[in-house]
């Protein structure tokens, strides 16, 4: 049986120009909590979109849902995205990417060195996919794009998958959201907390939360650079998903940009991508403690931590908030002390490997 989509459901015209597929289960479970923080309790919901998938979790695989039959009705062979070493839509895209029938090369930058990095790339190379280092002057990038795309049959995905198509799978998701608080399952958030790296995510949840109707505020907690998650580029992807959607369905509001309630927090991202501060330390030992949930430091623990700093004001509010678990849950046995194939890894990603 698939899954229900709640696109279709709600805009039949928009669902049906738009072609998905059954990746993800659907509807992720919702559920609220009670807790105690700086001895005051509180109340928390949780949208655990960790538990999308069976092959890999979290957020990446509703926007490749709406992805990856576009490249198959281009007659593509190959999808091709960036990301970071460590990169969990890189290595989303090629998990997927293998399940739907295509090669897959993934560009990948440098960061910050973290527990993970080695085993997602011990999972590229056990899944077979093309790993290229990336960086170096635009000159060096282009010939790289160049020699491992040209003459590919190759779809270029973006990074963290946030092209306007990637971004109406987290439309989909504000509506199935909202179907869940029409249900009863959670009480309606006056807040939504949800890490921001290149905005599809928190961007498509506050196009989907506002066409169903719901003035929650969707709080986008930066965990990129700000030459990638800013207000421009945040307003852009805004308007492009937005116009997009009116033109292949013009029951989608024209305005609907306008009526989106989305306000960016710049204050968690510390010292750099994937790295946390104290605040982020102490999000994710209150995760573990008082919601039984794993986070880490790229994403979900600044998240939490944006949350945690409002805390005295929900609580004497009285404010409803949901927080969107974006992080991936599906265990992997796989080593992480060193390559299982030497000759699939660059020579510049050894580094993550030594102690």
């Amino acid at each position: 049986m698939s899954p229900p989509d709640f696109l279709k459901e709600r805009f039949p015209r928009l669902g049906g120009q738009l072609p998905r597929s059954d990746f993800a289960t659907l509807p992720t479970p919702v559920r609220q909590h009670q807790v105690l923080f700086q001895e005051l309790p509180g109340r928390i919901s949780i949208k655990y979109d960790n538990l999308t998938g069976s092959i890999y979790g979290g957020n990446k695989i509703r926007k490749l849902e709406y992805i990856f039959p576009r490249a198959a009705k281009k007659h593509c062979l190959r999808v091709a995205t960036f990301g970071a070493a460590g990169s969990n839509h890189a290595l989303a895209t090629a998990l997927y990417a293998r399940e739907a029938g295509f090669d897959c090369t993934c560009f990948l930058s440098h960061q910050a060195k973290t527990p993970l990095v080695a085993a997602t790339l011990n999972l590229h190379i056990r899944n077979g996919t093309e790993l290229v280092r990336y960086g170096g002057s635009y000159g060096t990038r282009v010939r790289t794009l160049r020699e491992h795309l040209w003459g590919r049959h190759a779809w270029v995905i973006p990074m963290g998958g946030s092209s306007w198509l990637g971004t109406v799978g987290f439309v989909a998701a504000g509506l199935e959201l909202a179907a869940q608080i029409a249900d009863g399952d959670v009480p309606r958030p006056d807040r939504l907390y949800v890490g921001a790296g290149t905005m599809g995510t928190a961007v498509g949840l506050a196009l989907g939360l506002a066409l169903a109707g719901l003035r929650t505020e969707v709080h986008a907690v930066r965990v990129s650079d700000i030459s990638i998650m800013n207000e421009h580029a945040l307003n852009k992807l805004m308007q492009k998903t937005s116009l997009m959607m009116h033109r292949c369905d013009d029951t989608v509001p024209a305005n609907l940009a306008e009526q989106a309630n989305i306000r960016i927090r710049d204050d968690f991202f510390g010292p750099g991508y994937a790295q946390g501060t104290g605040a982020t330390a102490r999000a994710i030992a209150f995760s573990r403690s008082e919601l039984s949930l794993s986070l880490e430091t790229t994403y979900t623990g600044k998240t939490m931590s944006a949350l945690l700093a409002d805390w005295r004001e929900i609580v004497s509010e009285n404010l409803n908030v949901l927080y969107w678990h974006t992080y991936n849950s599906v265990p992997f046995d796989i080593p992480e002390d060193e390559p299982i194939d030497d000759a699939a890894l660059p020579d510049e990603f050894f580094r993550y490997f030594q102690s």
